[in-house]
């Protein structure tokens, strides 16, 4: 099959800034209320301290902006790490191959804001359940994988289900080149490297997403635009704001996973 895929009380900030840009703010802010405790105080930081100070204070003034909860420990931890880092004799080559390769994996992160989540195998097998039955059908069906990763969900279902058509789309780098290995053999079965904002929904019978929770308003109006009538839109963990899902299924994983399910 040939894809279409062209591929409160808090502290206001303004919402255009990216969330990472907020957040190194807010790290610079408290770096220099760090420095200024220290030059107009007689207490002694050593470098470690003086790093959990900043810490402790980059966590609570995200806090009081607003940002998401995961932010406070990130906070936290930033300053802190940098000193432990300097403080252990690592070739900077080390550093740099390491930065590179959570380049590759992340590096769409700052501006989509969807990290790289994995399915786990019980999530794939429940989707397995949500598939189109194979009784009584005349033709083969096709699903969408939006944000696909290292592939699982693709390499899984198009194994168990091999009547069906299966695309992925994944922008980050090192996961397309992952993925697209990984599926390279399978002829029902291929992964795209774009933006799931250039792919045409129209032509799946199934969209299956596991992104973060900032996209999902949007992806349920381009959603709702595209797909056809009796498709179905699932959702991993991540539900659409406003709009309850006409099925959940709970998954006994780890994360203790929902699919969420909307037939349009």
């Amino acid at each position: 099959m040939k894809s279409r895929l062209a591929c409160s009380d808090n502290v206001s900030l303004p919402r255009r800034l990216p969330p990472a840009v907020i957040a190194l703010l807010l790290q610079g802010l408290a770096f220099f209320l760090a420095i200024l405790l220290a030059r107009f105080t007689t207490i002694p930081f050593t470098p470690l301290s003086l790093a959990l100070v900043v810490g402790a204070l980059a966590a609570t003034l995200s806090h009081l902006a607003g940002q998401a909860r995961w932010w406070v420990p990130i906070q936290f931890i930033f300053a802190p790490a940098q000193v432990a880092m300097l403080a252990v004799d690592v070739a900077p080559t080390l550093y740099l191959v390491i930065f590179l390769i959570l380049l590759a994996v992340y590096w769409s992160t700052f501006r989509t804001q969807v990290p790289l989540y994995l399915s786990s195998h019980k999530v794939w097998r429940a989707l397995e359940d949500l598939l189109p039955p194979m009784e009584g059908r005349d033709k083969s069906f096709s699903l969408m994988d939006i944000g696909s990763g290292l592939g699982g969900v693709l390499a899984h279902l198009s194994a168990v289900r091999p009547d069906g058509h299966y695309l992925g789309v994944e922008i980050a780098p090192l996961p397309f080149v992952w993925s697209w290995l990984r599926l390279r053999l399978k002829p029902n079965c291929h992964v795209r490297w774009g933006s799931l904002w250039d792919c045409d929904l129209s032509q799946y019978d199934v969209v299956f997403a596991y992104l973060s929770p900032v996209p999902m308003a949007e992806l349920w109006e381009k959603a709702r635009r595209e797909m056809k009538s009796g498709s179905l839109f699932i959702s991993n963990t991540f539900a659409v704001p406003e709009f309850p899902p006409q099925q959940t299924v709970q998954v006994d994983d780890l994360h203790h996973s929902s699919l969420y399910i909307w037939r349009m």
